[in-house]
This record gives structure tokens, sequence and C-alpha cells, in this order.
């Protein structure tokens, strides 16, 4: 059965296990960590790609690597957590409500708050294409855990668009898998990559990369048949007159990613500008005992960094519950 916890954190990613491990170190002994997946190291277990690690633990790991190493020390400290439970709710006095798959409902009243939900991508959606909505329209995310963790092939002729890192890695992955990756598109006229990507991922399997040039338009009725791309002008519109059309059956996004917000949000933390919670020097939000870390208040491009965050969450949060407020 399971009690009220000291400090609860809400989410088993890189950085809530490391606000755990990093709390228990400052004397807190009561801690549960809530985590909606069926695992801990939340988007890790997906990255099977290298270059997680190199600050942290000073090797070069994957992802699954990296978050294995903190399940490890969450075992060693006997910190608990519970998979497949989702957060339903949080209350400004602290109330969390949850739904457990194997607890039930869970209604907890803990001294003190991590929020470390990571985010997530954006989605067509939200970058209204103009076009029809076939099948073959993913985020780069979700091809890469189809791939990768479902065991599915995401697609044969492939055009991406979003120079992010894991629209990079992506590139690569699909190359690796057999697909026929046609161009990496990119809006503005800076790759938003690692330099180490862009020539691992691209130029290495000679990918071209499109600056300045966006999809003008999705075709496809059941499927996706190919996409416009077209040159944008300064103001980032496609100039239409020049474009073209590339057969393709996918169309990978990697066009940013959005800080999962909306609990804290709701429960009235406030957000900065750039969407993420909006923390004070100690990491503290607006409501006094929740904590932010990691992606959920900025998107980080590296994980030790995330982690490092969460180290600082933990240790701020165990000085709010031990007095140090």
């Amino acid at each position: 059965m399971v009690k009220n916890p000291e400090l609860l954190i809400v989410g088993g990613g890189s950085a809530g296990m490391a606000a755990a491990l990093s709390a228990r170190k400052s004397g807190i002994q009561d801690i549960l960590i809530l985590e909606t997946d069926p695992y801990l190291g939340g988007v890790l277990r997906q990255c099977i790609h290298t270059g997680f690690g190199l600050q942290t633990f000073g090797e070069d790991l994957t992802g699954p690597e990296y978050a294995g190493r903190y399940q490890d020390m969450m075992e060693e400290e006997k910190i608990p957590y519970l998979l497949n439970t989702p957060v339903l709710e949080i209350l400004p006095d602290l109330t969390v409500l949850a739904i457990s798959r194997t607890e039930g409902y869970l209604e907890l009243h803990p001294k003190a708050i991590v929020a470390a939900t990571g985010c997530r991508e954006r989605s067509a959606g939200t970058i209204a294409i103009p076009g029809t909505r076939p099948a073959g329209v993913l985020t780069a995310g979700t091809a890469q855990r189809y791939i990768n963790i479902e065991g599915y092939h995401a697609g044969r002729e492939v055009v991406i668009l979003g120079s992010g890192d894991i629209g990079l890695i992506m590139a690569r992955r699909l190359t690796l898998e057999g697909a026929h990756v046609k161009c990496v598109a990119e809006l503005m006229p800076k790759s938003g990559g690692l330099t180490r990507n862009i020539v691992q991922c691209l130029e290495d399997f000679d990918i071209p990369l499109l600056l300045s040039t966006t999809v003008a338009e999705i075709h496809g009725k059941e499927r996706v048949t190919g996409v416009t791309l077209a040159p944008v002008d300064e103001n980032l519109k496609p100039i239409l007159e020049k474009s073209w059309y590339v057969a393709c059956d996918t169309l990978l996004l990697s066009v940013g990613l959005v800080p999962e917000t909306e609990l804290f949000s709701a429960a009235g933390a406030e957000i900065e500008r750039g969407n993420g919670l909006k923390v004070d020097e100690k990491l503290m939000t607006s409501i006094p005992g929740l904590f932010g870390c990691g992606n959920v208040v900025k998107v980080h491009d590296l994980v030790d960094r995330v982690s490092r965050q969460g180290e600082l969450a933990g240790r701020y949060a165990a000085e709010y519950i031990l007095g140090g407020k």
C-alpha cells in the first residue's frame, strides 16, 4: 500500500531519477516517483544511438545504458517508484491525484513535489502544413519509437522537415534500416541540430540538408504520395513559384519540442514565455513546495544537463522539506 511520501517526483526520466537520488543524499528518506510509462528512463529507452553520458559518467553511452545507470543507482538506494501511473491532477496545496495500474486511485499529500515531466514534440497540427492528412505523417520521435521499441518500419521513401537533433538522428536510423531519406528540409537558414549530428547523420550518408526550405503542401489520400517543397523568403513564407514536388511515402516532422507543463499550470504555476515552468534560483515554481527541472523548465540539448538540473532540484526540495525554505 502506498503511503504519503515526503517528496513526490512526477516523471521517472533522467531528471526525475537524478532528483530522487540527490534528495536521498540530502537526507530525505521518504521518496516516491510516479511514471506514466511501463519503465523508467522516459524517451532515453528508445534512443539507442550513442552520445549520452560524456559529462555525467565520462563515457559515450546509448540512451538505454544511460537510463540503466540511473536505475541501478535507484535500486541501490531502494527508492520506490510506481510505473503505469499517470498523474491526473495537482492541486495548489500539493495534493496529487493519480491512478495506478497496481495501486488503484491515489490521493497523495507530499511536503514537496519535483516536476520532471519532460517535453513533447510539436505535431503536424501545430504547424498547419497545407494539404491532406494521410497516413505517413509522423513526428520523428514517434518514428523512433516504432523502429527501436515496437519493431515496425516507419517508411521507405522519406522526407524529413526540421533539422533538430532527433530528426538528424532519425535520418541516419532510417537509412540504416534500408529506407531512402531523400532530404532534410530546414525552415531556418541554419540547422538547429548539433554539428556532430549534422556530420555523422547527414554528411556521412550523403543526405541533402536544404536550408531555408519548408514543406508547402502534403499530397496523398490514404497514404502520403509526396510533398511540395519550397524555399522561404526573409519572412519565412514559402516562395511558391519556386516550389517543386518530391515523391515520398513518409513525412517526418522534427519541428521543435514543447515542455509538458499542463499539469502544473492547471495548479496555478506560472509559465515562462518560452512555454516552460517559471522557476526561481532554487528551481521552485510560483507554488511553494513545487520545484521544476529538466525539459519541463527548458528544453536542453544534452541529457547530462537535464540530469544536473534534476540533482539541483532534488537538493533544493530536500532543503525545503527539512526546513531551509
